[in-house]
């Protein structure tokens, strides 16, 4: 469990990053490898292995060429990764599309990310 006061240090660190309210990057270009560390390191999500790393950049070029968020199941089969990787690795897919510096996927796409 984290003090109240890291906390309050973490919030703080969210509110200097281009987030929206939900937490995901306003503008995609902003995005680069320390920010990503930098809200994996607040979200829990830390090391990032070279594991991480291949999602990361496989959900990043699919958004950034198709507009859209790929199947879970194909970014772990595409890895060589067990069809939970993602949630094993991230928690969450929400979690990893927010490291990935990935803008608000959109309310339906959301009930997908669980």
């Amino acid at each position: 469990m984290t003090s109240p006061a890291t906390q309050q240090q973490a919030a703080a660190a969210r509110r200097d990053l281009p987030l929206d309210a939900e937490g995901f990057l306003i503008s995609p270009e902003l995005w680069n490898r320390g920010m990503a560390r930098f809200i994996a390191k607040l979200d829990g999500v830390w090391p990032l292995t070279p594991d991480h790393w291949s999602i990361i950049y496989y959900l990043r070029e699919h958004r950034l060429t198709y507009g859209s968020l790929p199947p879970m199941s194909q970014i772990c089969r595409t890895h060589g990764l067990d069809r939970h990787a993602v949630q094993r690795l991230f928690g969450s897919c929400r979690e990893a599309w927010r490291i990935a510096g990935l803008p608000h996927p959109g309310e339906e796409a959301l009930a997908y990310m669980v």
